[in-house]
């Protein structure tokens, strides 16, 4: 696949970790928190199979695949990650990703739901993606459809995910972050899978407890 990320070094990875969480635990620490609510998950669309090891070897532990069958390659090379899946859902691919992750990060259709009701299990656990902005560009449900989303859910809904329009200020996705915390509140909801390269210390200030960071990692 043409955009690969290859060559990564432990020496380049291990630091730009360290830095990442660095930066998480001085966010958390700003808003009051504890660091420890705060999972740093490893985007890993970019990153060849190949490579994983050095992302292992640099103590990373929770991956997230955009691609089903990628992350089914992926999973099944290096079962020792936890896996999330954290791509568009096609629903003609939730069985196939299933068996291979503890958290979908982004069930945003009925279609979803309905491949989640026949293959899911009492384990299954699920984010729902909201479009908190109401960028067209961008997927997820309207906040005001939520309850009704959730009443549908045929599996365990832990909490919501949104990916707001890119950002050169990272102040500017403030409100949208803020916006998904309190609709996860008013639903009793605790996981808020939200921030990325650009904008994740934000996100963790407003209430992140992921944070999907790619190129920061890797030096991309």
């Amino acid at each position: 696949m043409a955009g690969l990320i290859s060559g990564l070094e432990l020496e380049t990875v291990g630091p730009a970790v360290e830095r990442v969480r660095a930066e998480i635990a001085d966010a958390a620490r700003r808003a009051g928190r504890d660091p420890g609510e705060v999972e740093l998950l490893a985007a890993v669309k970019y990153v060849a199979l190949e490579e994983l090891g050095v992302l292992q070897d640099a103590g990373l532990t929770l991956l997230g695949e955009n691609r089903a069958q990628e992350l089914e390659a992926k999973a099944e090379a290096y079962p020792d990650f936890r896996w999330h899946f954290i791509g568009q859902l096609q629903s003609r691919k939730v069985k196939q990703i299933l068996p291979y992750v503890e958290l979908i990060h982004s069930v945003a259709s009925d279609s979803a739901l309905r491949q989640l009701e026949k293959h899911g299990t009492p384990e299954t656990e699920i984010l729902v993606e909201v479009n908190v902005a109401g960028d067209e560009g961008k997927a997820g449900i309207a906040p005001d459809a939520l309850p009704a989303f959730l009443e549908r859910a045929p599996v365990r809904v832990s909490g919501l995910m949104t990916m707001p329009p890119f950002a050169e200020d990272p102040e500017a996705n403030r409100r949208h972050f803020a916006a998904l915390r309190e609709l996860a509140e008013a639903h009793d909801l605790t996981r808020l899978s939200m921030g990325t390269s650009q904008d994740f210390a934000v996100a963790v200030e407003e209430g992140a407890t992921l944070v999907r960071v790619g190129a920061r990692l890797y030096g991309a």
